[in-house]
């Protein structure tokens, strides 16, 4: 006996009973394609977050690293020393005395709280 050669065809034809199953689980089939869909754009969009949250702590990390830096260097400029070297070129200089503490007294006309 000859085998008889199943074509794609013949199994995709209304009559079959390969064809009614396929045709009576079809919305089932539907909505799992669209889960799946659903699934991979969320994992694409959940790499996509993840990589702009590490180039935002790279970003975060070098800044914080120059703000350092330039805090460091305002501390060292501000100090009284480097301060003195740099107005030395426009003719001023350290007095060498002590800072005075003005004392202001109060005048008799008070008015007392009632």
């Amino acid at each position: 006996m000859a085998k008889k050669k199943n074509n794609v065809l013949d199994f995709a034809s209304l009559g079959t009973p390969l064809a009614s199953i396929i045709l009576k689980n079809l919305p089932y089939v539907i909505f799992l394609g669209f889960l799946g869909t659903i699934y991979i754009a969320n994992v694409h969009y959940a790499e996509n977050t993840m990589r702009e949250i590490k180039q935002l702590e790279r970003q975060i990390s070098e800044l914080r690293w120059q703000y350092m830096a330039a805090k460091s260097d305002l501390m060292y400029k501000s100090k009284q020393s480097e301060v003195l070297k740099r107005v030395e070129s426009m003719g001023l200089s350290d007095s060498g005395k002590k800072a005075k503490k003005i004392v202001v007294k109060e005048i008799g006309n008070k008015k007392k709280d009632s």
